[in-house]
C-alpha cells in the first residue's frame, strides 16, 4: 500500500482523498514566500543593480550595510525600539488580557474589542493621528514616541494571543493558591503565568517583530538621529535602487525567522 492509500488522520481519510487540499496548501505557501525567495538570492549579487537570478555571487552588498554608519545607526534604533515595544506591549497585553479574563464584567467583550481596534483601522489613520498628538507631546523623533506609537500596534497581538492561553488555562489552580494566603499578584506571578509562558513569549516575539518591522508610523514620528531601519530603507527606495537593500530585508528576514523558530523549539521542548 502505498503512501496515498494511507489514512490521513483518526478518520479513515486517505492523502489520495487530500490531494486538493495539499496543493491548495502548497499554492498558499509559494504565494507567500515568492517574494523572499526572490530577495534573498538578489542580496547576493555583484552587480550594482538589483538582479535576479545574480550572474555573480558576492558578498558586497552585506559588506556595504556593515560598513555603512547611518545603516548601523539605524539598525541599533529599531532594535532599541523593538526591545521597548516588547517589553511595554507584552506587560500591558498580558495585564489586560488577565484583568479581562478574571473579571467576569459584562462589558469585557466590548473592552476587548476596543482593545483590539488599532488593528482594525488602517495603520495610515492611526499613524496620522500618532502624529498630531506626538506634535502637541513633543515626542516626534523620539525612541520613547516610537515604541509607544508600536506598542499600540502590538498590544492587540499581546491580547488576542495571551486570551486564547488563558481560555484554556483553569483557573482553579490560582484560585487554590490565593486559598492558601497568596496574593493575586503572587499567584499570578507563580502559578498562571508559568502556565502559560509560551503564550506570553510568543506575545513578545511578535511584539519585538511588529516594533522592529512597522514602517508607516515610522515615516510619521522618526527621524534625524533616531530614524529605524525600515524609514531608511524607503526612503532609499524611493531616491535610488540599491542592492543594499536586498541584503537588508534579507537579513530582517533570518532575524524573524531565528526568532520564531526559536519559539516554537521553546514550545515543543515544554510539550515533550
Amino acid at each position: 500500500m502505498s503512501w496515498l492509500d494511507r489514512p490521513a488522520g483518526d478518520t479513515q481519510i486517505t492523502h489520495r482523498a487530500r490531494l486538493w487540499l495539499y496543493a491548495i496548501a502548497v499554492a498558499v505557501l509559494v504565494f507567500l514566500l515568492l517574494p523572499t525567495l526572490i530577495v534573498i538570492p538578489m542580496s547576493f549579487s555583484a552587480s550594482q543593480f538589483l538582479e535576479f537570478p545574480p550572474h555573480h555571487w558576492s558578498l558586497r552588498w552585506y559588506a556595504s550595510y556593515v560598513a555603512s554608519p547611518g545603516w548601523m545607526q539605524a539598525t541599533a534604533t529599531s532594535l532599541k525600539v523593538a526591545a521597548l515595544t516588547a517589553v511595554v506591549a507584552t506587560m500591558l497585553g498580558t495585564a489586560a488580557s488577565y484583568g479581562l479574563f478574571v473579571s467576569g464584567l459584562r462589558w469585557a467583550r466590548l473592552v476587548l474589542m476596543l482593545l483590539l481596534t488599532p488593528i482594525m483601522v488602517p495603520v495610515i489613520l492611526v499613524a496620522i493621528g500618532v502624529f498630531y498628538v506626538y506634535v502637541k507631546l513633543k515626542l516626534l523623533n523620539t525612541l520613547a514616541g516610537l515604541a509607544l506609537a508600536d506598542s499600540m500596534l502590538a498590544i492587540p497581538l499581546v491580547v488576542l494571543v495571551v486570551t486564547s492561553a488563558l481560555r484554556s488555562y483553569d483557573m482553579n489552580q490560582e484560585l487554590v493558591a490565593r486559598s492558601l494566603g497568596a496574593s493575586r499578584l503572587r499567584a499570578f506571578l507563580l502559578v498562571t503565568l508559568p502556565q502559560i509562558r509560551f503564550a506570553v513569549l510568543t506575545a513578545a516575539v511578535l511584539s519585538f517583530l511588529t516594533g522592529f518591522d512597522e514602517v508607516v508610523i515610522a515615516l510619521f514620528v522618526s527621524g534625524g538621529g533616531n530614524a529605524t531601519l525600515t524609514r531608511d530603507m524607503f526612503n532609499a527606495l524611493r531616491d535610488q535602487i540599491d542592492p543594499t537593500i536586498a541584503a537588508i530585508s534579507t537579513v530582517m528576514i533570518a532575524v524573524s525567522s531565528i526568532l520564531l523558530a526559536a519559539v516554537q523549539l521553546f514550545g515543543r521542548s515544554r510539550r515533550d
